[in-house]
């Protein structure tokens, strides 16, 4: 199988080159990953000992984050890489204070695992969640590294636990703990032999709490507000757009309307802001004399999006209505306000929960979202409840971080 697995990492190696060309994403990706060895190099000495935490994308790096700063403070001597594989969490994060040195991970052949290892020779390596890539944890099975997952969530659908990849799955082996968020995971685990894991929540919940206490305030917002309802959408893609943009057309003035895009692309931001007829503004433009007179603000800046949520009476998180996956809800859900999702969110344990206790809503289309808004918007004690049940979700799941820093530092002492 691993012959098979390497035939096919090595065709999307020499394909990946020409698609470099037509997509600005992919190239960003091909590039920096070029540069990775060459920088590891400059800023390594065999004399360094080093932590390796490696991250999908963004929301991997949230979840990880928690974990990753615990480290980073009690061993401060100790140097950190920090790999990404998606360009959406490289280029957010490559500027970050946790480290100097976050690069791209190269592809998963198996003469760039053994160079890239060599390279670190780390004495601490960190995957998060499910980013996990066969021919690295081979490797890293003959060093002398521990090596950990945390925040792992796994479904039966996952390519381990299907007949084409069981034989893959031994790299698992590589693990000396694997943390996962449910009893459900440990006990797919379970089932292919894996025996080294223990159950100790989502280190997000965590994360989440800590943007409590950041006292970050944007005037502007709370002048575009001007005391009215208003609903944040975050993280949204086309799908979730067209239900947006046909409430706020057909319901002038009910409501105030912030939206931030995943995707931040000017000719599209753009072409978003004018689907609102004559209501909307980009946030970069705003100007706090007028800007109370305009009814929904398009956000077409990164970053701010978690700061953002402690202004809305109600959010809706995007990513549901189409397949691009849902994003980060326990964001809003902190503030302690209702949220509204699309129709596929069942790959998402929290999002299940929260609609299981009553603090989130699904909505299959657009009459749907209509009367589910309209419902939060009338009823304010309404609105209470279901953001107090989502609070109190957050606080009933924390923890998760204390537990798996505390064990992993049990791993580095022995």
């Amino acid at each position: 199988m691993f012959t098979i697995y390497n035939f096919i990492i090595q065709i999307i190696s020499v394909l990946i080159i020409p698609l470099a060309l037509i997509s600005k994403k992919i190239k960003k990706g091909v590039v920096g990953r070029e540069k990775t060895f060459e920088f590891l190099k400059s800023c390594i000495e065999p004399k360094d000992q080093i932590f390796w935490f490696h991250c999908a994308s963004l929301g991997e790096y949230e979840q990880g984050l928690p974990v990753f700063k615990f480290f980073k403070k009690k061993y401060p001597k100790v140097k950190i890489v920090l790999s990404f594989f998606s360009p959406s969490g490289y280029e957010v994060k490559k500027d970050n204070y946790l480290t100097p040195l976050t690069v791209y991970l190269p592809l998963d052949t198996k003469k760039n695992a053994i160079n890239f290892i060599k390279i670190l020779n780390p004495k601490m390596v960190v995957f998060v969640k499910y980013d996990l890539w066969p021919n690295y944890l081979k490797i890293l099975n003959n060093c002398d590294a521990k090596v950990f997952l945390i925040s792992a969530l796994f479904t039966p659908n996952h390519y381990f636990f299907k007949w084409y990849g069981k034989l893959l799955s031994k790299v698992l082996l590589s693990f000396d703990q694997i943390f996962t968020q449910d009893e459900d995971s440990k006990k797919l685990l379970k089932s292919l032999g894996i025996s080294k894991v223990s159950v100790c929540g989502d280190t997000r919940y965590d994360r989440v709490l800590k943007q409590l206490e950041k006292k970050v305030n944007f005037e502007s917002i709370e002048k575009f507000i001007d005391k009215k309802t208003c609903l944040i959408a975050g993280s949204t893609w086309q799908q979730d757009h067209e239900l947006l943009i046909q409430y706020i057309n057909k319901n002038p003035n009910k409501i105030k309307l912030i939206i931030a895009p995943h995707e931040i692309n000017y000719k599209e931001i753009i072409k978003l802001k004018n689907k609102f007829k004559n209501t909307a503004e980009l946030y970069s433009n705003f100007d706090n004399k007028y800007v109370h007179q305009k009814e929904t603000l398009v956000v077409d800046c990164i970053g701010i999006l978690k700061q953002l949520y402690k202004y809305a009476n109600i959010a809706y998180v995007g990513g549901g209505m189409g397949n691009n996956g849902l994003h980060n809800s326990l964001e809003p859900a902190v503030y302690g306000i209702p949220i509204i999702i699309g129709k596929n969110y069942k790959k998402f344990p929290e999002a299940v929960d929260m609609i299981s206790n009553g603090g989130m809503k699904s909505v299959r289309n657009y009459k749907e979202f209509q009367n589910c808004l309209n419902y939060f918007i009338d009823n304010k004690k309404i609105r209470q409840e279901c953001g107090n049940k989502n609070k109190e979700f957050i606080e009933a799941n924390k923890g998760a971080t204390q537990i798996i820093s505390k064990k992993i530092e049990e791993f580095l002492k022995n």
